[in-house]
């Protein structure tokens, strides 16, 4: 560059500064200048250096069928006198003669990591390990180990592994807090992906509370640091290299990261491994209801101010409640200290809870608050009782023979006294009370709420009827206070309850 051209540059140079400078002391700023955003942490090159030795790469093998294995090609189907059908019975035949009779070892991998150095202790996903012959641990270092299962826990997709940890110089990791983790916060993220071991990727914290649908107590945290297939089962780490996630799950329709990853946080996490780890199963709490949201429809049926908590559709027999402390049509709007603003709420926070602690249960009940006093009994027990009372309740036995019965047309609905002709007819239990639906009419009120004809009505806005005249009184008594929908509780056929709520237009 010429002198010339410098003096240029500076001339320049001089003439904004200047004009800033007529700019600044004519026009008052606005807002003060914030600082501009930085692209994250300058580094997290040390983090990732003290933290790659507890990360693991999970190898499991599974023997199957060769028809089975993923990618098996079955033999086609040709047709006769084919002059092709001797070249596919060859390739087949010795395929199937290499791998004994057709079968054929299945390799996969996942991620993991230590949390116990001195006792070998390893957490992965099951989904990593389920149905797998052999099960290794590969380390960073190259070091291979072999592992023992100690327990899974289907619902939250949690396993624990054990490694000899005299086979090999072990380095752990501790889990944090993930209630303390905020939208926004960074994230790493180290696994396996695709084979790659030891691969570290750096993210935010894009959101908390996920319901995928993928198990009853879906809680995830969702990050944009990349997880592909492989990094399943490993860590989610905050900057102090805590472990506050354990990554599972991802949204893509390409197989690869699109940014959208789910982790099963530790608050949830910590307490699945520790049971497993303890009886190598799990010990959760059970409250022994049956629960539906609480749409606005029904918290207006029931006078409540918002549409929150969980509503009580059924007691199951015996099981904790099966004294009447809760009743169907109770709100359970706080569990142990807990508060529960949505249905999905209460599961999660029963089963956290430990088998036989007494909690109390603040509810709503025909519209007055009250407190209540339970002591939990454990939820794998109450899934063998809730799976024989439903075997045992009863089945519909098809026959038409009913009789004419008294009835009365409301609300899109025929409905008719339960007598042993409409019982017969509908195949309904003995031990169900109220008024049975014979018809329903199509496209009303009824109808879109899905109600059948054999269902029973047994309540209305939580007071029990028995003839059509009380269901109607009902409906009439509800209309003059001014009531736009009806809460009615209804039975099934074999005795499950549940709550619609009815225009009343």
């Amino acid at each position: 560059m010429t002198n010339k051209t410098l003096v240029r540059a500076a001339r320049r140079t001089v003439v904004a500064a200047a004009t800033a400078a007529m700019l600044a002391t004519s026009v008052a700023p606005v807002f003060a200048q914030a600082t501009p955003p930085t692209n994250g942490p300058a580094s997290v090159a040390d983090l990732a250096q003290k933290l790659l030795g507890a990360v693991v790469n999970i190898s499991t093998s599974q023997t199957v069928k060769g028809t089975e294995g993923p990618g098996a090609v079955p033999m086609p189907q040709l047709p006769e006198g084919s002059p092709f059908q001797d070249f596919f019975d060859d390739f087949f035949n010795k395929r199937g003669g290499d791998n004994d009779g057709g079968s054929q070892k299945v390799q996969s991998l996942g991620s993991g990591f230590v949390i116990d150095a001195e006792q070998g202790i390893v957490v992965t996903n099951n989904h990593v390990i389920a149905d797998a012959d052999d099960i290794e641990v590969n380390f960073s270092d190259g070091v291979t180990l072999k592992a023992t299962l100690v327990g899974t826990d289907t619902k939250t997709d949690i396993a624990v592994l054990k490694v000899d940890p005299k086979g090999h110089k072990l380095t752990a990791v501790k889990f944090g807090d993930s209630n303390t983790m905020r939208i926004g916060d960074w994230v790493m993220a180290i696994g396996n992906p695709f084979g790659l071991g030891g691969t570290v990727t750096v993210g935010i914290i894009s959101a908390r509370n996920r319901d995928i649908n993928s198990g009853p107590y879906d809680d995830f945290i969702q990050t944009d640091a990349a997880i592909n297939r492989g990094n399943s089962g490993g860590p989610l780490f905050n900057m102090n290299g805590e472990v506050i996630g354990i990554n599972t799950a991802i949204i893509s329709p390409s197989g690869g990261s699109i940014g959208i990853g789910f982790s099963i946080p530790s608050q949830l996490a910590v307490g699945v491994v520790d049971q497993l780890r303890q009886y190598g199963e799990t010990r959760r709490g059970w409250l022994g209801v049956r629960i539906q949201p609480v749409t606005d429809d029904i918290a207006e049926s029931l006078g409540m101010k918002e549409a929150k908590g969980a509503l009580v559709a059924g007691i199951i027999k015996g099981g904790p409640v099966d004294n009447g402390q809760i009743q169907p049509g109770d709100v359970i709007t706080k569990f142990d200290g807990k508060e529960i603003d949505e249905m999905r709420d209460l599961p999660r926070v029963v089963a956290e809870s430990p088998v036989g602690k007494a909690v109390d249960v603040e509810l709503v009940r025909k519209g007055k608050e009250m407190t209540v006093q339970v002591t939990l009994g454990r939820l794998e027990d109450g899934e063998k009782l809730a799976g024989s009372e439903e075997g045992a309740a009863g089945e519909d036995n098809g026959s038409d023979n009913g009789a004419e019965v008294a009835t009365a047309s409301v609300l899109g609905m025929t409905i008719g006294e339960l007598n042993d002709d409409a019982r017969s007819k509908f195949g309904i239990a003995p031990d169900i009370s109220g008024v049975v639906i014979t018809d329903v009419a199509k496209d009303s009120a009824a109808a879109e709420r899905g109600i059948q004809p054999g269902e029973v009505i047994t309540e209305i806005a939580q007071e029990s009827v028995k003839t059509p005249k009380d269901v109607m009184d009902r409906i009439g008594a509800l209309k003059e206070q001014g009531r736009k929908n009806a809460l009615l509780m209804l039975a099934s056929k074999t005795g499950e309850l549940r709550f619609v709520t009815i225009r009343m237009d």
